[in-house]
């Protein structure tokens, strides 16, 4: 069974792990971080909750304004789509009951 990778496949694989010597695949499995330990502590769920919350005070909320308009938009969007689905398949129910009635 040969195998034809690109470079890029090859590369990507030998960072995973799973090229052997000569640059063939190996059935093995792959080695991560998973699979390696765990050299790091776990995280507790305060601590956890803290960075959330730091992470989310990083994050570029939009205004009121911003938020009604960008609304407004995907609304209108909806109804324009919703429209023409609606018009497409009255269109083809009518097509299709004039050819088989």
């Amino acid at each position: 069974m040969s195998m034809d990778m690109n470079r890029e496949q090859k590369r990507q694989m030998k960072r995973m792990g799973t090229l052997n010597e000569q640059g063939n695949p190996t059935r093995g499995q792959a080695r991560t971080k998973a699979t390696r330990g765990h050299d790091e502590a776990r995280t507790t769920p305060p601590q956890y909750l803290r960075e959330v919350r730091a992470e989310m005070r990083k994050v570029a909320w939009p205004s009121w304004p911003e938020v009604r308009k960008y609304s407004i938009v995907v609304l209108v969007t909806v109804a324009v789509v919703t429209a023409m689905v609606f018009g497409l398949d009255s269109g083809f129910g009518e097509l299709s009951s004039w050819l088989y009635g």
